[in-house]
C-alpha cells in the first residue's frame, strides 16, 4: 500500500459533502495538470489510503483520510461541454485526464493545519512542505504518514 495526500478547495468539493455522498464514495475529477494525471493513472492502487486536504482556504490543512477503490480511468468530465472540467482537446479515444474513485475511512475530529504541520521537524521532507510544490496531488512516505497519524490519536 502506498500513501498519497490530495488536495481540494472545501468550497468546491470538501470533507463534508464527500461523507453525505452514498458509501461516501467519489470520483476524483478535475485534475489538469500532467504530473498529477499520471500519478492518477498509473500510481495510485486500489487499497492506498490518502490525506484529504482543504487547500485554498483559511487555515488549509489535512482533515481525514480516504482510500482508493478504484484506479485510474478516463476523466469523462474532460469531454462534457456542461462541466466545468472540460477540454475540448480531450478526445476519448485517446483520454488527456484521468481520475481514480475514492471512499471516506475518516473525518478527523480536528484540522492538521498547515503551520501545524511545518512545526514537526520529522515532517521536513515532506513533499507538501516543500518550497514552491503546487501538485494537488503528491506521495507522502510512511513515516510522514505515522507522524500525522500521531498528531489526530
Amino acid at each position: 500500500m502506498n500513501y498519497w495526500l490530495m488536495k481540494s478547495e472545501p468550497n468546491a468539493f470538501g470533507i463534508d459533502d464527500l461523507e453525505q455522498l452514498p458509501n461516501q464514495t467519489e470520483h476524483w475529477d478535475g485534475v489538469r495538470n500532467y504530473q498529477a494525471r499520471n500519478m492518477l493513472r498509473d500510481e495510485l492502487k486500489i487499497g492506498d489510503q490518502v490525506f484529504f486536504y482543504h487547500s485554498n482556504c483559511k487555515p488549509p490543512g489535512i482533515v481525514g483520510i480516504m482510500q482508493v477503490v478504484r484506479e485510474g480511468y478516463p476523466d469523462f468530465t474532460a469531454c462534457n461541454p456542461q462541466s466545468k472540467y472540460f477540454d475540448a482537446k480531450s478526445d476519448p479515444q485517446h483520454p488527456r485526464w484521468f481520475m481514480v474513485d475514492i471512499r471516506l475511512l475518516r473525518k478527523f475530529k480536528r484540522l492538521i493545519t498547515l503551520e501545524e504541520l511545518k512545526q514537526h521537524p520529522q515532517l521536513a521532507g515532506m513533499k507538501l512542505l516543500q518550497r514552491g510544490n503546487r501538485l494537488s496531488i503528491t506521495p507522502v512516505a510512511e513515516e510522514h504518514w505515522g507522524v500525522i497519524l500521531g498528531l489526530v490519536s
